[in-house]
């Protein structure tokens, strides 16, 4: 099978699914990576004083990060778009849709992970609504759609708001779990020290509790967006 991960930013794509792409890739599947945002440069209150060239230096240095952990998690090929961090919103939606349009039309995907439309990050939320235009189903030959989790966003989405997070997928990554924390450890700028979301300890008990929530040692979770089987 061949899947496609959708990001909005650099290190979403190990946050979220990075068990589960080591585990499809011990199954012998495919996985492609598009990754839209460049990531960092608006979190960082430092590089908005920095030139240009320093920034660009930055935005490298995250991609390089990601080609080091997707080599960790076996991922086939990254696609990078570049767009602004954190300003998904004041672009064109039809622009967004139409590189993931790019994506889906190169890889042909069986199976679409993407974020969750319940996310606090904006990005993700924009990038899940460009997700579900872009992977219509239009005989594009997608079986399956699911969205991810991103700790340090998901989690601390509004909790008066009508959508939330409540996954009804869970893959098992026993496994595979130290290899999604060692791809992590390789975004030097993104992982942060115990209790953060994104600490190692963090992760590795968030992965235990969705695993014990369904009688396993470690899991990631996913909301199922839709599944096609034609076969019945």
């Amino acid at each position: 099978m061949k899947v496609l991960v959708i990001a909005a930013h650099p290190d979403d794509e190990v946050l979220g699914v990075g068990g589960t792409i080591a585990k499809h890739v011990e199954s012998k599947d495919e996985v492609y990576v598009c990754i839209l945002g460049e990531g960092i440069t608006s979190r960082e209150l430092s590089l908005k004083k920095k030139s240009q060239k320093e920034k660009n230096h930055k935005i490298k240095k995250l991609k390089n990060n990601a080609l080091e952990a997707s080599k960790i998690l076996g991922i086939k090929k990254i696609l990078f778009f570049g767009l602004p961090d954190q300003k998904f919103d004041t672009l064109p939606i039809l622009d967004i849709i139409k590189k993931i349009e790019k994506c889906v039309k190169e890889i042909k995907p069986d199976i679409v992970y993407t974020h969750s439309e319940t996310d606090l990050n904006r990005d993700h939320r924009i990038v899940f609504e460009a997700s579900m235009v872009a992977t219509r189903p239009l005989g594009n030959g997608i079986k399956k759609i699911l969205s991810y989790e991103v700790p340090s966003s998901t989690e601390w989405g509004s909790p008066v708001s009508k959508k939330h997070f409540i996954p009804n997928v869970f893959i098992n990554i026993e496994k595979t779990l130290e290899k999604k924390l060692k791809a992590m450890k390789k975004y030097k700028s993104e992982i942060r020290d115990f209790p953060h979301p994104r600490s190692t300890e963090a992760l590795k008990a968030l992965a235990k509790k969705h695993g014990v929530e369904v009688g396993l040692k470690s899991a990631e979770a996913f909301v199922l967006i839709r599944e096609i089987n034609p076969n019945r």
